[in-house]
């Protein structure tokens, strides 16, 4: 498989989802006097899992765009302190950010000057190929509790 085939891949498995749910449809029309709900059972609200997989995007893509990158406190940093945004704009810009920053994401992916397999000089051995690969896991796995938040709070499109 050719390098740019294998960017390309990558760049669609951070966009779309193939096997699950893609973000932008995990997040529409939320009702937004929900977001701040924990349903029974589950441990995160709405807002805690958008607001997680902003913080988590950011700090993948600016430790794979440079050294001088530094992490929040884990996990104090990486989850809002209260289940509910801190004001009516928050789930918006939340959302925004992190669609935002996939952006930046996929196209560090495309870049062909940044090689996928060389180990970054900072970190312990990660490389952009590791990055984008735990990027989309992440993501996959939080949009899923994302939809099952929605199922339980009924408020997911019935019959899907």
């Amino acid at each position: 498989m050719s390098e740019q085939i294998l960017r390309a891949q990558l760049a669609g498995l951070l966009e779309s989802g193939h096997a699950h749910v893609p973000f932008e449809k995990a997040v529409v029309a939320m009702p937004p006097g929900l977001v701040g709900d924990r349903p029974t059972g589950l441990v995160h609200s709405s807002w805690e899992l958008v607001e997680h997989l902003r913080i988590a995007q950011w700090d993948i893509l600016e430790f794979g765009r440079g050294g001088d990158h530094e992490s929040p406190d884990w996990p104090s940093g990486y989850w809002p302190a209260e289940p509910e945004p801190p004001a009516p704009d928050a789930w918006q810009r939340s959302v925004d950010a992190f669609l935002a920053d996939r952006r930046a994401m996929e196209a560090l992916c495309l870049d062909e000057s940044r090689d996928l397999f060389e180990p970054f000089p900072w970190g312990d051995g990660q490389n952009l190929l590791r990055e984008i690969l735990l990027l989309v896991d992440h993501n996959a796995y939080h949009v899923g509790q994302l939809v099952q938040v929605r199922r339980a709070l009924g408020c997911w499109p019935p019959g899907e």
